[in-house]
């Protein structure tokens, strides 16, 4: 840099120093915040977890990259069940959906819904037990 562009670059720096040390410091949101409405879905999911968690563990359910569950391998169930299996996966998702959209409301952010599903979604599945089947961000399925 030549010298006499020295001055220049230095007041270019200190302006933007100056612009993001104004920025307000980004806000978070409460993920343990409650209302009703969340803690009567966070109950609705505790009772209906003891019927899910056998299949988590057999593979045939597994945690998706997008908050949710899904019916990850329909032959590890039995057919009598499968029926049974598939209105829990689709009641736990209502439920899930219903949970990142209530908390997304009671922090007076709605439009943060899909960065909490996000964080939600990287919880479920850092938190995952051993043998759980859990999707990557490709899509692809391992088992922890």
């Amino acid at each position: 840099m030549a010298p006499s562009h020295l001055p220049r670059f230095l007041a270019c720096l200190a302006l933007v120093v100056t612009v993001f040390a104004s920025l307000p410091a980004r806000a978070q949101a409460n993920l343990d915040i409650d209302t009703p409405a969340i803690t009567a879905t966070r109950n609705a999911m505790a009772a209906r977890y003891p019927q899910l968690e056998p299949f988590f563990a057999s593979g045939a359910v597994g945690l998706t990259r997008d908050g949710m569950v899904a019916l990850r391998d329909p032959n590890a169930i039995p057919l009598d069940q499968r029926a049974t299996v598939n209105a829990l996966v689709a009641q736990e998702n209502r439920d899930r959906a219903a949970l990142y959209r209530e908390i997304a409301q009671a922090n007076g952010h709605p439009e943060w819904e899909a960065d909490i599903r996000s964080t939600f979604a990287r919880r479920w599945i850092d938190r995952a037990r051993a043998g759980w089947w859990v999707q990557d961000a490709a899509g692809g399925w391992s088992r922890r």
